[in-house]
């Protein structure tokens, strides 16, 4: 896709040196082994993530918003969930720098259908790189991007 405000925006969110925080990141590498329509960009937003994110919207094209990443909700490691943003808490979904994410995500609720796909992890180490995902949540990356083709209308899930 070379258009620079696509349709629809799959944004990958964490660091992939720090164990299944790279869960969005890895998502994303995947998803390019698949022929998503021309309207799709999948991109590492890295972990400033949803901030990065905003740059690449424009309310008069883009329509959705995914964002793929690690969520803490108290479920067995590598258990997805699919939140909207009226399902996040205030001042519970922060990136990696601790900035509140639902406030800037509220407001543009209205502009964009933005949701996030979580994956519970079981490893986040908070000091030392841990370059490797948990086993539980690699085995939920395919399901993650099966999730992801149905979100954007793709039915075939084949690459």
């Amino acid at each position: 896709m070379d258009e620079l405000y696509p349709e629809i925006v799959i944004a990958g969110c964490g660091n992939m040196l720090f164990g299944d925080d790279g869960f969005g990141p890895e998502v994303v590498e995947r998803l390019k082994a698949y022929d998503l329509p021309d309207n799709v960009k999948a991109v590492d937003v890295g972990l400033g993530g949803p901030h990065f994110c905003f740059t690449m919207l424009d309310n008069g094209v883009t329509k959705k918003l995914i964002i793929l990443d690690i969520v803490d909700f108290g479920a067995e490691p590598g258990t997805l969930t699919k939140l909207r943003v009226e399902d996040l808490p205030p001042g519970t979904y922060r990136d990696a720098h601790s900035w509140d994410l639902t406030e800037p995500l509220t407001r543009l609720k209205d502009k964009v259908d933005i949701m996030v796909i979580g994956c519970q992890p079981k490893n986040v180490p908070s000091a030392d790189f841990e370059l490797s995902i948990s086993k539980e949540v690699e085995e939920a990356i395919p399901r993650t991007i099966q999730v992801v083709l149905k979100e954007i209308g793709v039915n075939n899930g084949n690459s």
